[in-house]
């Protein structure tokens, strides 16, 4: 489905978002679906006790990084109404690393700025910038979510972030949507006409529809 674009992408040699790849020493693969018994044992509303379980386990197996998610269906989502309207949300379009408050986040290849936006409700991206970037003859869209409030600071639409480039951080929670820190991070084809915002979280239903625009971003992070 994104074969050539992957392809593509992984020719450009990204830089990883993270500053670094992240692999089995510095990083955990993490479960938030229903299989994770110790999730769902605890009160995920409760951003503090949430942020706890994150951080206390990324301790114990000391590793910098947590990460995963791509088209996971994960039970966090019923923590917030915002993805519980009608139809439930479950279904994860990114990945997500789970990292400290103020970790650097930069940019994998040449991009401009498309848009961004404070999405500042309860469960939601907070901060959230989206760059565009030309690959071959296509063009790509990586969001970054979850990101400190200063990270929108002085940027523009349009604005040229060179590839390397640290743009933004890891946002504290609550700005960062009154989530643990991490980035979310995902990639799309097409906007389908948002600005500063786009679908991460997908229902059951609509699940073919955004696997056919949303790409697997690990490349960008491994």
């Amino acid at each position: 489905m994104h074969e050539e674009i992957e392809r593509n992408i992984r020719k450009s040699n990204p830089f990883p978002v993270m500053g670094k790849a992240l692999n089995n020493s510095n990083s955990l693969l993490m479960d938030f679906t229903a299989h994770n018994k110790k999730l769902l044992a605890i009160d995920l509303k409760d951003t503090d006790i949430f942020n706890k379980h994150v951080f206390d386990l990324l301790a114990e197996r000391n590793k910098e990084f947590g990460w995963g998610g791509y088209l996971e269906n994960r039970e966090i989502y019923k923590r917030s109404t915002h993805f519980q309207q009608g139809e439930p949300r479950n279904f994860h379009l990114g990945i997500d690393v789970w990292a400290k408050a103020g970790s650097s986040v930069y940019c994998p290849m040449a991009a401009k700025v498309h848009s961004f936006a404070d999405n500042n409700n309860f469960g939601d991206y907070g901060p959230t910038i989206i760059l565009e970037h030309q690959i071959g003859n296509n063009v790509i869209y990586t969001l970054y979510g979850h990101l400190s409030r200063k990270s929108l600071n002085n940027l523009h639409e349009g604005q040229l972030i060179e590839k390397g480039d640290k743009f933004c951080e890891i946002g504290p929670y609550p700005e960062n949507g009154d989530w643990p820190p991490h980035l979310h991070f995902q990639v799309m084809k097409d906007m389908l006409g948002n600005k500063g915002d786009f679908p991460g979280v997908c229902s059951a239903s609509q699940l073919e529809k955004y696997k056919s625009i949303c790409i697997n971003p690990e490349v960008f992070i491994t």
